[in-house]
């Protein structure tokens, strides 16, 4: 499957809006139930902000995607990846209670939309995709644990799924993206002052985000700037 923008009804894109901003407010709670307990329990993290940041996430999907079969399993992807991204923000932590029933739901709904659309190769596709991401986090983990966690390699087979239904430009495009993003986050840091070379920045934000960029662009930029002759 190719992604490019299409011209998305306004009524798909408001309803999308609307769906990602009620879902986002009742995020908080998932966040709080799948976070670890601690002996002085953080505030909930603020419903306006992830309803917001919920919303903008399901437009844009919906932008790129359209009307398709394929547009619940991203959108599900999309506020999995923000409920991810604030856990590990908070806690340095990627929940098996959120990564694996994803792994689990975002396979079923790829199976309905490879089955509404005819595409079982994009479905082997996904497979392979989050077989390859797993193995290849999981060998880098073993090579630098200090660098990757165990719920980075498990998150990756969950990125892996999702891209690899798309193609495999998108699948190479947001590895790639996640490196950038993770290296660029790095740089920060360091020039912030805020921390050093060893500072525990977790990797699982810059894998998510650059997750969401390559199913909005990836399989367009590896066909036109990374990866032309396989197109």
């Amino acid at each position: 499957m190719q992604t490019a923008v299409n011209a998305a009804p306004l009524w798909l894109l408001l309803g999308s809006g609307l769906a990602g901003a009620a879902l986002g407010a009742l995020l908080p709670r998932v966040v709080v139930r799948c976070s670890p307990v601690e002996d002085e329990p953080r505030p909930a993290p603020s419903r306006l902000v992830l309803a917001a940041g919920t919303a903008v996430l399901f437009v844009l999907v919906a932008a790129v995607l359209g009307v398709s079969w394929e547009l619940p399993a991203y959108l599900f992807f999309a506020a999995v990846a923000v409920v991810l991204t604030v856990i590990d923000l908070r806690h340095h932590l990627l929940p098996n209670a959120v990564v694996l029933p994803a792994l689990g739901v975002g396979f079923v709904l790829l199976a309905c939309a490879a089955a509404g659309q005819g595409d079982w190769g994009g479905l082997l596709r996904a497979v392979l995709g989050a077989l390859v991401l797993f193995v290849l986090y999981l060998v880098l983990a073993l090579i630098s644990p200090a660098g990757l966690g165990m719920g980075d390699v498990k998150v990756a087979a969950v990125l892996g799924l999702f891209l690899g239904y798309q193609g495999w430009g998108a699948l190479f495009v947001g590895a790639v993206l996640a490196s950038v993003i993770g290296a660029v986050v790095g740089l920060a840091v360091l020039a912030s002052r805020r921390g050093g070379l060893r500072s525990d920045v977790p990797f699982g934000p810059s894998m998510l985000a650059g997750a969401l960029l390559a199913v909005v662009v990836g399989e367009r930029m590896a066909r036109e700037y990374l990866l032309p002759g396989l197109y």
